[in-house]
């Protein structure tokens, strides 16, 4: 395990010495991660294995939660600690209600099958954004069939409505998304072009701008994908060799987190907010940062 360190402030973030440890393996691919603050449990996707994992207590295992998942992909939380899921099999976002049932938020747009949800983040007003690129729809990770829709698009969908809006279509490859820390701006990742594009957020939610904040370099495998900001702003992201640290002022890169294997996506938990925890293939890792993440409600 290494770090590379473009930029000296790399390492006001995490320590020159850091060290992954193993915390699951065996799995098939895994995404999605994120850190219940009040219960102190991570929760899991595996998509091929067509299940939701969570992981509690290091040396306690993990515990299946749902099965089939529909192939879920990107998890988060509500402004009530509800679970927004990602599925890829079904195309559609879910909620998980306090008594375990399932609302479906969105499933077609326009009259049209959505591609698959892919990631998903909820703002301090309720307003939910995802992402809907194609990857549910061939391959390991989906269920093969025709696209219906003829773009890859991200969405704003309006809790208190029940209104869902296409808000960007001008993407190759929609994926991983997340604010600014004040929440006025939205990052979304675009996995093909390599890059990070960011978008002023207008009173009604819809998008402006979008003009690119980071392209992605690097040797290893991996691409933008997962991505989130720390409690000082700094931008996260999946990509070559492991996580790459952007400095949210200029989108200069600091460094890469290296992983042993393709880094799909991340999160931060524990009670100080400062354990790192790794989706990586068919494993998870988890490390320390210097600085918190922040909680998800």
């Amino acid at each position: 395990m290494s770090i590379e360190t473009r930029d000296p402030r790399f390492l006001d973030i995490v320590s020159e010495e850091l060290e992954l440890e193993l915390l699951a393996d065996g799995l098939g691919f895994t995404e999605g991660p994120i850190w219940h603050p009040t219960e102190k449990h991570l929760t899991f996707s595996d998509i091929p294995g067509n299940r939701i994992h969570r992981w509690q207590v290091r040396g306690s295992g993990l515990e299946v939660v749902r099965e089939p998942s529909n192939m879920a992909n990107g998890n988060t939380y509500d402004l009530s600690g509800r679970m927004l899921t990602c599925e890829h099999a079904t195309s559609r976002v879910t909620r998980t209600e306090a008594d375990g049932s399932v609302t479906v938020l969105a499933a077609h747009y326009d009259g049209k099958e959505l591609n698959s949800p892919n990631d998903i983040v909820v703002r301090k007003d309720g307003k939910v954004y995802f992402t809907d690129p194609t990857y549910g729809r061939f391959g390991r990770h989906g269920i093969e069939r025709e696209q219906e829709l003829d773009f890859q698009g991200v969405y704003l969908y309006e809790p208190d409505t029940e209104k869902l809006t296409l808000v960007a279509d001008d993407f190759d490859s929609p994926n991983g998304l997340c604010f600014t820390l004040d929440q006025s701006r939205l990052y979304v990742n675009d996995t093909n072009r390599r890059h990070i594009r960011r978008f002023d957020i207008n009173d009604d939610g819809t998008l402006t701008g979008g003009d690119v904040f980071a392209v992605s370099t690097g040797e290893g495998m991996g691409a933008p994908d997962g991505m989130k900001i720390d409690s000082t702003g700094h931008v996260f992201c999946a990509g070559p060799g492991g996580v790459h640290v952007y400095h949210p002022s200029d989108g200069t890169t600091l460094g890469v987190i290296h992983t042993p294997a393709f880094c799909a996506n991340f999160t931060w938990g524990d009670d100080d907010l400062c354990t790192f925890f790794l989706t990586a293939s068919d494993k998870l890792w988890c490390t320390r940062t210097k600085l918190p993440g922040l909680a998800l409600f």
